[in-house]
């Protein structure tokens, strides 16, 4: 598994604020959507494209377009809807999907509890979008949903990770043979005893929405 931590000072400057708890709502929305178009240039480096020839008001030039089948992006209901609108700006013909999973807080593994995928992704390339990668379990479920249907690589971006998250991806994909790749602003530091990022941003969702 391939991990990236983006080290940029927008990137930097923006997550501050996403961290500060007297940023409200509405300019969390607004940071976290900025934020992820620029994690997104960073993980599409190896989106696949193919050769194509167009014509300028001077002579013809060489150039690409996305491949098909189009990536696709899959938020992780409900945080990840958040972080839809940074993605699908940067990949706009990209199909979008959507996973529902929650965390058992008193076991800490990932529950589904609604799906809107196509049922063959056989070839594609999958975005997973969530904003805290914590202990890792709903990610790697998420993953290995996608796999299941066919999915040929996975990146996942992510505002912030936690080195026991990196550490339990790393050991359920160590010998998928897969491409997987992680994408975040931040490494932090741990998970407390409650299975939260510190020193993290607090909940991505209810900071996102409200409390609900």
């Amino acid at each position: 598994m391939e991990t990236l931590v983006v080290d940029h000072p927008l990137v930097a400057h923006k997550l501050t604020t996403l961290r500060d708890v007297r940023t409200d709502s509405p300019t969390f929305r607004r940071l976290a959507d900025e934020l992820v178009t620029l994690l997104a240039y960073e993980a599409t480096r190896d989106v696949r494209v193919t050769e194509v020839t167009v014509e300028t008001p001077v002579s013809p030039a060489t150039g690409v377009r996305l491949a098909k089948p189009y990536p696709l992006v899959v938020p992780i209901l409900r945080a990840g809807l958040g972080m839809l609108d940074g993605m699908t700006r940067l990949l706009p013909t990209a199909e979008v999907g959507f996973l529902g999973m929650i965390r058992n807080e008193s076991t800490l593994q990932a529950e589904t509890y609604a799906t809107r995928l196509p049922d063959d992704l056989s070839g594609r390339q999958c975005y997973v979008v969530d904003p805290m990668l914590a202990t890792g379990g709903t990610l790697a479920a998420a993953v290995q949903f996608l796999f299941d249907r066919g999915a040929v690589d996975v990146t996942a971006l992510c505002l912030l990770a936690a080195p026991e998250g990196l550490a339990y991806m790393d050991k359920v994909f160590a010998n998928s043979g897969k491409p997987i790749r992680v994408v975040t602003a931040a490494l932090d530091e741990r998970l407390n005893e409650h299975g939260y990022i510190v020193p993290g941003l607090g909940d991505a969702g209810d900071r996102l929405y409200g409390v609900v």
